[in-house]
């Protein structure tokens, strides 16, 4: 989760870049650094979620040995 919080705060930043700053700094165009901000956040979001995914139980198929809907029990 970390990560996803990570991508979120990037995307806050870069709206902040582009949209609200209107300071103008020389060499440097702070709209262009907040929507790159803004892409690695989304990136970032799409890349933590299809990771979770992945790990989520719902999908698989059991073993060939484990009959569907059987448990363990010890």
């Amino acid at each position: 989760m970390p990560a996803l919080a990570l991508s979120i705060f990037l995307i806050a930043i870069g709206a902040i870049l582009t949209f609200a700053v209107t300071v103008t700094v020389t060499g440097i165009d702070l709209a262009a650094v907040g929507v790159i901000l803004m892409a690695a956040g989304g990136l970032g979001i799409v890349l933590s979620l299809l990771f979770l995914v992945s790990f989520a139980p719902f999908g698989r198929t059991p073993p060939e040995d484990e009959p569907r809907g059987h448990t363990h029990t010890h």
